[in-house]
């Protein structure tokens, strides 16, 4: 079980790390002028989404999924868990916002401006500060 932890938790910080990243990238790519900059955006948005969101993504939910099978009754029973489940189906919806708005950049067609992928970019935070304080301090409500 140790392991199946280890790796979600790594999964969890790579997922993390791209979607705190990518709308970064959208920032500088809704800023960019030239067809050299827009072309390299692009480039990078996709081996980040493909190379490591999709995969870590995978990987933590299935994860996921395993380590609750060790004590489902527990957890069937765990309101923070179902709060929990909550913030990850968000995520998931925020990870999949975001592959929209990449296929938008890739053909030329993103609407929005450098400000609204910077507030954009501040969402998974959120879910992270309340995934975490769920997870260690499993509120007993």
């Amino acid at each position: 079980m140790l392991w199946v932890k280890s790796f979600h938790i790594i999964a969890v910080i790579c997922w993390f790390a791209v979607l705190f990243y990518l709308p970064r990238l959208f920032v500088y790519h809704s800023m960019s002028t030239d067809k050299i900059s827009t072309e390299r955006f692009k480039v990078m948005e996709r081996k980040l989404i493909r190379g490591i969101g999709n995969p870590s993504m995978l990987a933590t939910i299935i994860l996921g999924v395993w380590l609750t099978s060790y004590n489902w009754q527990y957890y069937q029973a765990a309101t923070w868990f179902w709060l929990k489940m909550a913030c990850v189906l968000l995520l998931v919806f925020y990870h999949l916002t975001c592959i929209y708005l990449w296929k938008q950049f890739c053909i030329d067609n993103n609407r929005h401006s450098h400000i609204f992928y910077r507030w954009f970019n501040e969402f998974p935070v959120l879910l992270l500060v309340a995934i975490v304080c769920l997870v260690v301090v499993k509120p007993n409500w």
